[in-house]
């Protein structure tokens, strides 16, 4: 199975971050992490992107506030899909960090979840590789009836609460 490459702008990302790890963990899908700034550190944020395909990565995966450039930066350099995660800063609710993410000129593609939408973004990297794995298709098939049994669980409560 191919990994998922997560990166952050910040360790302050990690939060969020960890909802994708823990996702990730949950259906067995394999994945490194790194902090890596497209402002701060663009060069080491550059070669991981570049090498991301030789390396075993099928989908990356780049958290970052305010400004929020790493995952276009991430894109500019790679082929592989990469998903975006807009994290919530100081300042407009994570709306800069959003629209950042999202307004990619054409030919960078940048597929982008909600403002601190990690478990999302695990979800998302795992339909990418399941394209190609039918395990993890089936675990992903697996989590929606039981997403779903959980609901109808509450439905059949919720009577009884009002």
């Amino acid at each position: 199975m191919k990994k998922v490459g997560i990166v952050m702008g910040s360790d302050s990302d990690l939060p969020v971050v960890r909802k994708t790890a823990d996702q990730l963990n949950a259906l067995g899908i394999p994945y490194e992490a790194h902090v890596f700034s497209a402002h701060r550190t663009p060069v080491q944020a550059r070669d991981f992107a570049l090498n991301a395909r030789k390396n075993g990565f099928g989908v990356i995966i780049a958290a970052a506030g305010m400004a929020a450039h790493l995952a276009g930066a991430v894109a500019a350099n790679t082929t592989l899909p990469v998903i975006g995660i807009p994290c919530m800063g100081p300042c407009m609710d994570g709306l800069d960090a959003l629209l950042s993410t999202v307004q990619m000129p054409s030919g960078i593609p940048v597929a982008a979840v909600a403002v601190n939408g990690g478990t999302n973004a695990a979800l998302l990297a795992a339909q990418i590789l399941a394209v190609e794995d039918e395990a993890l298709a089936e675990k992903l098939d697996d989590k929606r009836i039981k997403d779903a049994e959980k609901v109808l669980e509450k439905d059949a409560g919720i009577m009884e609460r009002l």
